[in-house]
């Protein structure tokens, strides 16, 4: 039975925490830390956990003599380094949700850190444990489309999860949270990097905010939708949020589960996602691609695009004796070989939560704690993942400076 306390018990953690309820003999929630009082108190009583294993601040856990086998860390991203690494210190094991943190330095910190106390710290790549990647990979090393030569990969954000998260929402600021191709994307890179298996050389990367800034604003557009915006928008948010079906959306815009339309037309008049989409703070990109160059030529290219209909990943891996496409939406593979000139697909249940990738990431860190040999293989352990954030850092300075290509190497060498 693994013990394990949550720190920041928003969205994320309460997903994965959830696997302990449908998994009781294998996870037991027993402490969380929490500054808000409602969420706080709803995940409390979810989990069973007592007032003396409740706590507002991270701080206030680590005063505690260790009472646990494991600390999730599901802040929001430039709030993970200084409680991970009290975490380190006093030798719990850690999942801690991506990114590592907003800052290069602060992810080579950590996963020195990690490895001079020999603790075990994944980080929540989902895409690693979802069945659809998993089978793409299984076919890669299986030889069965020769050498890997490129890679073309696509992450379709979808518009309205953009304007949630990106625009609106906790995201929408790189000065406050993390560069797009950080918050959102590092999942992307780390499974490119993955799939291939070798090092990245050298990259170059393009992107922009395009659309939701205040020159596409309508005329006379108020700054809430809620204070009687008579425009047709898509992002309008009361469309959005108010009699939606979409827990989530709803769930965040009111700040916590189960929320009434009382609850979230309250939100939508003060809170942040009732703000115009084209009059907010925010500054990460809408679109981005990256093109990147590894060990032996191997070449891939990202896209990264928030306007699209649907949220999915699409890709095609092209080997020398055959080639992989791949669509999530739906959750279909097609392997087509040079030799026999055949096609053959194979249709990936459809699964919740990230394509299965939340229940997967879960069965992973409780095997990789376990010490479950098998499971290890593919775990993005805090050296792993950190050189693969370098990735989407490098991106940064890259789409930053006008697409000049960065050498690995060289900028890792600079931290």
């Amino acid at each position: 039975m693994i013990k394990a306390i949550l720190i920041g018990a928003g969205q994320r953690g309460y997903i994965y925490c959830d696997y302990a309820l449908s998994n009781p003999d294998e996870l037991q929630i027993v402490g969380v830390a929490e500054p808000d009082p409602v969420r706080r108190k709803v995940f409390q009583e979810k989990h069973g956990i007592s007032d003396t294993d409740s706590f507002e601040t991270w701080q206030e856990v680590f005063k505690r003599e260790k009472f646990a086998d494991t600390v999730f860390i599901c802040t929001q991203d430039n709030m993970h380094y200084e409680p991970i690494m009290e975490a380190i210190n006093q030798g719990y094991d850690i999942l801690l949700e991506k990114p590592m943190s907003p800052l290069p330095e602060e992810c080579v910190k950590i996963a020195r850190a990690a490895d001079e106390k020999g603790v075990k710290v994944m980080v929540c790549h989902v895409l690693r444990y979802t069945p659809f990647f998993n089978k793409v990979k299984e076919i890669i090393d299986s030889g069965e489309i020769g050498d890997v030569v490129t890679v073309v990969h696509n992450e379709n954000v979808g518009n309205l999860h953009h304007s949630h998260s990106f625009v609106r929402g906790n995201w929408g600021n790189s000065k406050v949270s993390s560069p797009m191709i950080l918050a959102k994307s590092c999942h992307d890179l780390d499974a490119i990097q993955w799939l291939i298996g070798k090092k990245c050389v050298r990259l170059s990367s393009f992107g922009s905010l395009s659309y939701f800034t205040k020159e596409n604003c309508p005329q006379n557009a108020p700054p809430r939708c809620t204070d009687g915006c008579k425009e047709d928008c898509p992002y309008d948010s009361r469309k959005l949020y108010l009699n939606s079906d979409n827990a989530w959306f709803r769930s965040v815009a009111a700040g916590h589960h189960g929320a009434t339309n009382e609850d979230v037309e309250a939100a939508l008049k003060t809170g942040p996602y009732g703000r115009c989409v084209f009059q907010c703070d925010n500054d990460v990109v809408d679109h981005q691609v990256v093109s990147l160059e590894f060990d032996d030529g191997v070449t891939a290219a990202f896209s990264m695009s928030s306007f699209t209909p649907d949220i999915s990943r699409s890709l095609k891996v092209m080997g020398t004796k055959g080639q992989i496409k791949g669509h999530t939406e739906p959750n279909s593979i097609k392997v087509y070989s040079f030799e026999t000139c055949e096609e053959r697909e194979i249709l990936i249940e459809a699964l919740d939560g990230h394509g299965g990738g939340d229940t997967g990431i879960m069965v992973a860190f409780c095997g990789y704690l376990n010490g479950d040999g098998e499971a290890d293989s593919s775990i993005a352990e805090a050296s792993i993942s950190a050189a693969n954030h370098m990735l989407c850092f490098a991106a940064e300075k890259s789409r930053l400076e006008n697409g000049k290509v960065v050498e690995i190497q060289e900028f890792v060498d600079s931290f």
